[in-house]
């Protein structure tokens, strides 16, 4: 006999949420990306390496590789054997070493070298969705969108901030509901509480902010 599916989690109603983003800025009112970078080409790069990778791991392989590419003329006269070197450590390093290389030569063909500030022109390089684009929009362009990773979109339905089958319906969902004054943080906040509290395995319901307010019922209690 099949068992009925899961209910959905119920969303948060208004006052809820803003309490939800009231409690997680006051930890960190001023958030930043754990991605290392210098300008907004190295933020693009680190982006885009970190698909399915750690911030740490991607960090530890960018250190040395900025200090000698951090433009896109500079990545090109490095080389596709020596960025593979460089990011060896990193998964999928082959394919992205080479989204790398062919972003760089289409912002200097496209762009002056520049990186472009539109979703589309972003989505339009190699190596680049609609995460990776909302996340440079954000933090080099200070636009107010919210990229849904994993962890974004695991607090999002966990919690009943906004429930989504898919990371599309979830951030449509997440730029209605977000109250105007926390949307440009969000992303952050959401990223960090995912990373470090609501975990995926087992979250850290007792060492949680938010756990009132919270939708998920089967919480945790500490050890």
């Amino acid at each position: 006999m099949l068992k009925p599916a899961p209910r959905p989690t119920p969303q948060m109603k208004k006052p809820e949420i803003e309490a939800f983003f009231e409690r997680l800025s006051a930890g960190a009112p001023a958030p930043e990306t754990e991605l290392r970078y210098s300008n907004v080409f190295t933020l693009l790069v680190a982006v885009v390496l970190s698909a399915q990778a750690t911030d740490k791991g991607v960090n530890k392989a960018t250190e040395k590789l900025f200090a000698i590419a951090d433009t896109p003329d500079k990545m090109l006269k490095l080389g596709l054997g020596h960025l593979t070197d460089h990011i060896k450590t990193i998964g999928l390093f082959r394919t992205k070493a080479k989204n790398v290389m062919e972003l760089s030569r289409l912002l200097i063909e496209r762009h002056g070298g520049e990186v472009p500030r539109t979703q589309e022109e972003l989505e339009a390089l190699p190596g680049v969705g609609r995460k990776t684009a909302n996340v440079v929009r954000n933090v080099a362009f200070g636009e107010p969108t919210i990229a849904v990773d994993t962890h974004i979109f695991r607090v999002s339905n966990r919690t009943g901030l906004a429930p989504g089958k898919n990371v599309v319906e979830v951030e449509e969902k997440l730029l209605k509901v977000v109250p105007a004054a926390y949307r440009m943080h969000a992303h952050h906040w959401l990223i960090l509480h995912g990373r470090y509290v609501c975990i995926a395995r087992k979250p850290l319901c007792y060492n949680c902010k938010v756990a009132d307010i919270c939708r998920f019922k089967a919480k945790t209690t500490a050890a």
